[in-house]
């Protein structure tokens, strides 16, 4: 009889072990499978974001610039090149591209970075890849610092790190195009000659040397940008100046995060107020690639390649 108990007990014990491992096995080795297309993600605040995932492979979510550009025109010119070995996660910031406005005008860097957070709950995904475009680069580095355990590699293009150094080195380079007398006295405040600046090159047909090589990289962009709506509030509110913390150099955060990081630069990229060392993660490979800002436009096969080798050696 005791050896008869002892074999049902080993027998449930067996059971139970085999049912966990077989829950295991299927709650955590087995890859999450997103379903390609558009989506919505309603944020714990209520703001509807629009979500589009494409392509097939390692989650990769990219968080674009502007502020306020929207994810649409990395969609079409440069992420879908990337589909066939990633499923891109593309999302529109609350008051960017396709998405909602905050009714409570919320565009704070803590509150961006949750949307993202609550977007890979929602998704079901553990780790995801993050890759940011321009301005994106601050929003991807304070996601970093804060979740660095979601984060299975950074991909930095073109990046942003301190805004107020970027809009610094626009204006120095857009100051620089234009002739020395229409250049605007510096003693003017900043955002009054950059409004100035602008305006000029605009005036003068000059204003894609800022951050295109061609002006037909600028019209090609600026023909798929407008294919879909646009929502400015995220940008309105941004430059406002009522957003202090879209103030802060994000460069010393990343000598304290450990996740594989590519940086992307531009070698003519005079916009982003970064160089190769201002970019100091423990684990980064730097690739610097002909052109000026947007070199998954300028330079697509390098720029494929770098993401392509990097996602390739990614740990699992």
């Amino acid at each position: 009889m005791t050896s008869l108990r002892l074999r049902l007990h080993f027998l449930l014990v067996a059971c139970l072990l085999l049912l966990t491992g077989l829950g295991q096995s299927w709650g955590q080795t087995k890859p999450t499978t997103l379903r390609n297309g558009a989506t919505t993600l309603l944020t714990s605040d209520s703001v509807q974001l629009f979500v589009q995932v494409a392509g097939k492979g390692t989650p990769c979510v990219f968080v674009h610039g502007g502020p306020g550009a929207g994810s649409y025109s990395f969609e079409k010119l440069g992420g879908n090149r990337l589909e066939d070995g990633l499923q891109m996660i593309y999302l529109d910031q609350r008051g960017s591209g396709r998405s909602s406005s905050s009714p409570r005008k919320d565009y704070a860097m803590a509150r961006v970075v949750q949307d993202l957070e609550e977007l890979r709950q929602h998704l079901g995904l553990q780790k995801w890849v993050v890759m940011a475009h321009s301005f994106g680069g601050t929003i991807a580095t304070a996601y970093a610092a804060k979740y660095p355990e979601r984060v299975q590699g950074l991909v930095l293009v073109n990046s942003v790190l301190n805004p107020l150094a970027g809009l610094d080195a626009m204006l120095q380079y857009g100051t620089s195009l234009l002739p020395t007398a229409e250049q605007p006295n510096p003693s003017i405040p900043m955002m009054q000659r950059f409004g100035m600046v602008m305006g000029a090159l605009q005036q003068k047909k000059l204003a894609y040397q800022l951050q295109y090589s061609t002006d037909s990289l600028a019209a090609r962009t600026s023909r798929v940008t407008r294919a879909v709506p646009t929502n400015q509030d995220f940008a309105t509110q941004v430059f406002s100046g009522r957003l202090p913390d879209y103030g802060q150099d994000y460069a010393p955060a990343t000598a304290k995060l450990s996740m594989p990081a590519l940086i992307i630069l531009g070698q003519d990229d005079r916009t982003t107020g970064t160089t190769p060392q201002s970019f100091r993660f423990r684990k980064q490979q730097v690739v610097t690639l002909p052109g000026k800002h947007y070199s998954f436009l300028e330079q697509p096969t390098q720029f494929r390649q770098a993401v392509v080798s990097f996602v390739q050696k990614l740990p699992r």
